[in-house]
């Protein structure tokens, strides 16, 4: 049934765009009630979020031997599944409703969220491993520094995000990451500064 749902969503965000999309469609696309969509959806918002971005797991990560080729493969990934047409009509929707559903603001949190910082984790700690990081600094920061420019890039500025600002969005979160962490655990040649 979940599968049925989050495909006749998919299917009618093509047809019909997010917008116009509605929770009576999904249910008569899918074939199932409107109580089974909403047992496992608090929104429209929510339900369309899942379908087009949250079911699609997180690849593997590349794993290029640096932070900044890591970075820069993660970024390239999410550029893909962000500049869809369907994300780009679903993002805004979903921003303005975490806004004011708190129990959808915290699943978000929880699976999504915590997903790509799991990666962002992870590719620290390797960088660190390597000795390209002084120490390990909070993946929500990189996560901030990496994705939340891409998505600001995309949602609210409206930019023509092309590869090259992909790459230039990649060296800047590399920059920043190294600065941090120069900064939280102390430059082998400076005196840390304060925090």
């Amino acid at each position: 049934m979940d599968h049925n749902i989050l495909q006749a969503t998919r299917e009618l965000i093509d047809e019909v765009g997010y917008p116009a999309l509605t929770v009576d469609q999904v249910a008569a696309h899918a074939g199932v009630g409107k109580a089974a969509i909403y047992r496992r959806y608090a929104s429209k918002a929510e339900m369309a979020f899942v379908a087009t971005m949250h079911e699609q797991p997180l690849p593997p990560l590349a794993g290029t031997g640096s932070l900044h080729g890591d970075l820069l493969a993660l970024v390239r990934t999410f550029h893909v599944r962000m500049a869809a047409p369907a994300a780009r009509q679903l993002a805004p929707a979903l921003i303005s409703e975490l806004a004011v559903n708190p129990e959808l603001n915290t699943r978000f949190q929880d699976t999504f969220l915590a997903a790509e910082q799991a990666a962002f984790a992870e590719i620290i700690e390797q960088a660190v491993a390597r000795g390209e990081l002084a120490g390990t600094i909070d993946p929500a920061m990189a996560h901030l520094l990496l994705l939340g420019s891409l998505a600001s890039a995309l949602y609210i500025l409206n930019l023509p995000v092309d590869d090259p600002m992909v790459t230039d969005l990649a060296a800047a979160a590399t920059a920043g990451i190294t600065a941090l962490a120069d900064r939280h655990h102390g430059d082998p040649g400076e005196a840390a500064e304060p925090r």
